[in-house]
């Protein structure tokens, strides 16, 4: 079975053209300025519109060791969307995570599709959430609000203030934030594990021990321009998602950081490079539990209890 299924939304786009600590786990300290020592006003790069990141993946770090990458790969060369099959040898993976993408990509190699926070309707943590194709950063001197397209998912960043000295998991973690001259930095830790939650589309995993640094900062039009094209060689643009071809000015690039003991044999990083959106509003994009219903093949998923509980015959 054709594996864009699992995402409706995706679908119709392409047709148009993945040893937990106990709850209330101690934080690490957020790097970055002491609280009170807030950059000036103006100083402080504008973020504000709506950004285009119209692929699906994580781009190339910058230095270092990068992502997961899907074994399977387009006649073209490119990440094939259709088969999600994460490179397990991949040395950043230790032993144990490294079983649980091959066992997801054995799953979308036969044809079914495992559960994953967008096509279960679930709240998306970080960084699984950066696949998002466009994003808007609102800022305010105390919070920032991070607005992702899919499903109206939003999160808020503290700024200038360390994390709790205990810190409950939640679905997006606990972030703060601060300027360290024209890069807005963001520290998140308190990612909550669930079920279905993993850090990319190949399934990889993650403890509540994950802590994610996000570094924002503007790019020249021609570097952004080059960066995106170069990440588009790995996960092909997306048609319904463009940049405005008329927008000459700055690009934005995320550089993100995630170290987890309890998965990664190391840090590693990523890139995600965004330029000016062509649209400039937000479609209503609604994901409910009623997957069934956007997914309607029979024995889809490779899990019986990712689909909505049905009973063989009425009780009344």
């Amino acid at each position: 079975m054709n594996l864009q299924g699992r995402n409706f939304l995706i679908v119709v786009t392409l047709a148009a053209a993945v040893a937990t600590p106990a709850l209330g786990q101690t934080a690490a300290p957020a790097a970055g300025p002491a609280a009170g020592a807030a950059q000036s006003a103006a100083s402080i790069p504008d973020f504000s519109g709506i950004w285009a990141h119209p692929s699906l993946g994580f781009e190339s770090p910058l230095s270092g060791p990068g992502p997961v990458r899907n074994k399977s790969r387009t006649p073209a060369g490119a990440s094939n969307f259709n088969s999600l099959v994460g490179d397990y040898s991949n040395p950043i993976l230790k032993p144990q995570a490294a079983e649980v993408v091959k066992k997801r990509g054995e799953i979308s190699l036969s044809g079914l599709a495992f559960p994953d926070p967008d096509n279960q309707c679930m709240y998306e943590p970080v960084p699984y959430i950066f696949w998002n194709f466009e994003i808007q950063i609102l800022q305010r001197p105390d919070k920032i609000t991070m607005l992702y397209n899919h499903d109206h998912e939003f999160r808020g960043v503290r700024m200038n203030r360390p994390h709790p000295a205990q810190v409950t998991p939640s679905a997006h973690g606990d972030s703060v934030g601060h300027y360290e001259g024209d890069t807005l930095v963001i520290d998140t830790v308190g990612v909550k594990v669930g079920r279905y939650t993993m850090i990319d589309r190949f399934g990889t995993p993650y403890t509540e021990a994950l802590h994610v640094v996000e570094r924002y900062r503007l790019l020249d039009y021609d570097r952004a321009k080059e960066a995106q094209e170069r990440g588009q060689k790995e996960w092909p643009a997306v048609p319904a998602y463009p940049v405005d071809p008329d927008y000459k000015g700055k690009g934005l690039q995320l550089e993100f950081t995630v170290e987890d003991e309890g998965v990664f044999a190391m840090p590693w990083s990523a890139t995600i490079t965004y330029r000016r959106a062509l649209r400039a509003y937000w479609d209503e994009r609604v994901c409910a539990e009623n997957i069934q219903g956007y997914y309607a093949a029979q024995n889809y998923y490779s899990d019986k209890d990712a689909k909505v509980p049905t009973a063989d015959k009425p009780d009344f």
